[in-house]
């Protein structure tokens, strides 16, 4: 189908022409980029609307973005930019020196967590791990590119300035409904739990049969809601393949494994033990004393818990700290750019993660994924998603539930799968 010059009343002569290509009616990508255009201050005009017939068939659209300013201009094409919109008028990419470490040039391109592609020599090249509020290094003789954080950076160092030559491409949601198309990127409290977690379930299936990866997020309330045990079997079942969480998961589950008791209350019958509150230094102190968590559990000091299956079964962990930590674990990274840099290393092998009661540590991994991970989290309070889609991480599905009825219902389910296949 081609609609030829349909057109909005203007007279505005500042004009870029920009084209947009794949399921941009599904998605809603079409509608906002023309909501975009008039909420800036634009006008438009559709030069060609060619609409896929199929479910599989990308729709193709060429508009031309008019105004009176061409400041305005430049600002509308910026934000259009976002959307997936491409200028027509394709040139190479702007590339300028970092003229010291850390000190980018003016107006350098920051990145999305989108699916990024740069014009370099007249070729369109892939940015590998793309992750959001990133730079784009280029060496041009090689065509080799990286997507580094400023702290990376080095004098000399060519970095992508503007957007000439830069295309992204925002996540599309085609014709045929995905797995979790009915919760449509939102969180509620409203939604049916076990039809949701039986949804994940299934989906952390898939991911493993195709030969991904399945990260988890923890925050210490899996321990004290008592699923740290459930949770150790996921991990042990080959469930979990990477775990991303702070000092304070490890050292609870670690006092748990030790004591019994989680922040001195017995897990078993609910109660403060006394001096319980002691429990979690005593866990520090015991692992420091053995060297590390790895050397805890060769000596036979631990030998269950979640930090214990992980050893056990060679699941990577990555333990950031934080200014109010205890001890620390030694495993604990507490430089966080080194944090930053630890988890990065495991980000580019993950498909799906699981980001379960920790709202800071899920905003902190959810800025160094992709869009296109599959990213579900797990809180009791729904403002917790909210913040976490907020901060750039808008590929994230929200499930309202306590974490100690969540990991449960989730390993039953997972349970209930991998019976049925064998």
């Amino acid at each position: 189908m081609n609609m030829d010059e349909i057109s909005c009343k203007t007279s505005k002569t500042f004009s870029h022409d920009v084209e947009l290509h794949g399921h941009i009616i599904d998605s809603g990508i079409m509608e906002q980029v023309l909501d975009t255009i008039f909420d800036m201050g634009g006008d438009f005009e559709i030069l060609t609307f060619n609409i896929g017939k199929l479910k599989e068939d990308p729709s193709y659209a060429k508009i031309k973005v008019l105004t009176d300013d061409a400041e305005k201009l430049e600002r509308i094409t910026s934000q259009l930019h976002r959307h997936g919109a491409r200028l027509v008028d394709i040139a190479d990419v702007n590339l300028k020196p970092v003229i010291a470490d850390k000190v980018v040039p003016h107006g350098f391109y920051s990145t999305t967590n989108f699916s990024t592609e740069i014009r370099v020599g007249g070729e369109w090249h892939e940015v590998p791990d793309i992750e959001m509020d990133c730079l784009v290094v280029v060496v041009p003789e090689t065509k080799s590119i990286r997507c580094l954080p400023i702290s990376h950076l080095k004098a000399g160092d060519l970095v992508v300035i503007g957007e000439q030559g830069v295309q992204v491409k925002p996540p599309e949601r085609a014709r045929e409904s995905g797995i979790f198309e009915f919760m449509g990127g939102q969180v509620s409290s409203e939604r049916p739990t076990r039809t949701t977690i039986k949804k994940i379930a299934e989906e952390i299936c898939e991911v493993h049969a195709r030969g991904g990866k399945v990260a988890l997020v923890g925050g210490p309330a899996i321990i004290h809601t008592g699923a740290a045990e459930v949770l150790a079997g996921l991990i042990r079942e080959g469930h979990i393949d990477v775990l991303f969480a702070g000092n304070a998961l490890a050292t609870h589950d670690i006092e748990c494994s030790l004591f019994g008791t989680s922040l001195g209350m017995d897990l078993k019958t609910g109660q403060l033990i006394s001096a319980g509150h002691k429990h979690h230094l005593y866990a520090i102190s015991e692992i420091i004393r053995a060297g590390s968590i790895r050397e805890a559990v060769e000596k036979g000091i631990l030998t269950s818990g979640i930090m214990y299956e992980c050893v056990k079964h060679d699941v990577p962990y990555v333990l950031a700290g934080s200014i109010r930590d205890d001890g620390p674990l030694p495993d604990v990274i507490t430089d966080s750019v080194a944090a930053q840099d630890a988890m990065r290393a495991y980000v580019p092998g993950i498909d799906m993660v699981l980001m379960v009661a920790t709202m800071l540590h899920s905003v902190a991994v959810g800025n160094c994924l992709p869009a296109r991970v599959r990213t579900i989290c797990v809180d009791i309070n729904p403002s917790t998603v909210t913040k976490l889609m907020d901060r750039g991480t808008m590929q994230a599905t929200g499930v309202v539930s306590d974490a100690g009825t969540f990991i449960p219902m989730l390993a039953e389910e997972l349970t209930s799968l991998c019976s049925n296949k064998r």
